[in-house]
């Protein structure tokens, strides 16, 4: 005998999907008759799931306007959480449709900074050297608390243990210096000094909506490593610009606006290339804390796990 299964009350409080998809369809169209037309089925078959949707809900979702309909404030309710949904299953479905037999998909969870300026700088070699592997990769920086249906095959954060299921492996300590383009630092030759850059334009990582990260470093943190007093700063300095998105530092600091903390993993690519330099030699090693890369267990011994994980470890390796 089949192992009995209680009443599952999400499932039963859900209307039919059928008529759903009419209502959906209704809402975008403003037409019952257009609505038909783009599902292929009769006018009346729109209405009659239309009605019975309105009686399961015990609401009405349309008035008539004229010869077309629209939403009454319960519709429009319905209609935002209803699209939403319909465009995130059709979003899985084609990814799982367009998905060829010979590919391997592997998600990747980081955060948005490294995916911007560490990923996006080693992945063209990656891509070309494993052609028969589709990367998924989700920028985010709450490791802790993913969105349902988000399950990574590989995380990369400064969190030792992220979750059950999953081996660490060190990658590096944050190593934090200041940053500029060469243009800013022929403008402003006073900057090849501490003090010459606590007086100069700082765009200054804050710290607000990142509680999700380990410790924070921003330019009072930096300098107060360096003994330097960033209060000391003369009234006559350039303000001091704060914002919690890192690529909006970055894309500041290259289009010449000032001098941010560069996180090494992260620049050391524009470094290379001369895009950026480091206007002194002094600089900043968290010890005590690490970046991990973190695989799940079962993708460990996995093939194609392996492969994303071993090629990770080896730009790190030095």
């Amino acid at each position: 005998m089949g192992k009995h299964a209680d009443p599952d009350t999400l499932l039963l409080r859900m209307p039919s999907l059928r008529a759903v998809k009419a209502f959906v369809a209704a809402a975008k169209y403003e037409s019952f008759t257009r609505a038909a037309e783009a599902l292929c089925v009769t006018q009346a078959a729109i209405s009659r799931q239309i009605r019975e949707l309105e009686a399961f809900l015990g609401a009405q979702l349309f008035v008539r306007v004229g010869r077309a309909v629209e939403l009454t404030p319960a519709g429009a309710i319905f209609f935002e959480a209803a699209q939403m949904s319909f465009v995130n299953i059709a979003q899985a479905a084609d990814r799982i449709r367009s998905t060829p037999v010979h590919k391997h998909v592997l998600t990747l969870c980081c955060s948005p900074a490294f995916s911007a300026f560490w990923l996006s700088h080693h992945l063209p070699e990656f891509r070309a050297n494993n052609p028969d592997i589709d990367l998924n990769l989700v920028a985010t920086q709450n490791f802790v608390n993913m969105e349902p249906g988000v399950e990574p095959d590989i995380i990369i954060s400064k969190i030792p243990k992220v979750a059950e299921g999953y081996k660490s492996y060190p990658l590096c300590h944050d190593v934090i210096y200041p940053i500029c383009t060469p243009l800013f630092l022929e403008q402003h030759p006073d900057i090849n000094t501490l003090e010459g850059i606590r007086d100069a334009a700082l765009l200054n990582l804050s710290p607000i909506g990142r509680s999700g990260v380990a410790e924070h470093v921003d330019w009072g943190v930096w300098f107060a490593f360096q003994n330097i007093d960033l209060d000391e700063r003369p009234a006559c300095a350039p303000p001091i610009l704060n914002a919690n998105d890192y690529s909006l530092i970055i894309n500041m600091v290259l289009s010449h606006q000032g001098i941010a903390l560069g996180w090494n993993q992260l620049v050391e690519g524009m470094l290379e290339r001369g895009v950026l330099v480091q206007p002194v030699k002094q600089q900043m090693t968290l010890r005590n804390s690490l970046h991990y890369l973190a695989c799940r267990e079962n993708a460990v011994d996995d093939e194609v796990g392996s492969r994303v994980r071993d090629w990770i470890l080896s730009k790190f390796e030095r």
